[in-house]
């Protein structure tokens, strides 16, 4: 073997570890939650958004107290069926069961933190 098809083989070596590695890193930001809890609100808007990667985006607005100013909380959707029941539930009031997952390398698999796996609409 000729040293320049060593030194090839090792760089191609090289690139496939780092794509294994990053690959990995993916799968674990995507698989393991920061934290995980519930929020109740009203959705305000939900939509899909993105030039190449499409991702369900959403806002609910909560209140604590009659009068006082609503915080925002904004979230992502990966699962088509939590998004259909979320386009139904759209000016409802709702509560979202959430995993916030930290480090995700890329906006393709949503824009915020909060990924949102189970909807309840209240009453």
């Amino acid at each position: 073997m000729t040293k320049s098809n060593r030194i090839t083989l090792m760089l191609l070596s090289l690139f496939a570890a780092a794509l294994l590695v990053f690959c990995a890193y993916i799968w674990i930001t995507l698989h393991f939650a920061y934290s995980e809890g519930e929020r109740a609100g009203y959705l305000q808007k939900f939509s899909k958004r993105g030039w190449v990667c499409k991702t369900w985006e959403g806002e609910i607005l909560l209140t604590s107290m009659p009068g006082a100013i609503p915080e925002k909380f904004e979230f992502s959707v990966r699962d088509d069926e939590i998004a259909k029941q979320l386009m139904n539930a759209t000016g409802k009031r709702v509560v979202l069961s959430y995993s916030q997952r930290k480090g995700v390398p890329t906006a393709c698999f949503g824009e915020t933190e909060y990924y949102i796996d189970k909807v309840q609409l209240v009453p």
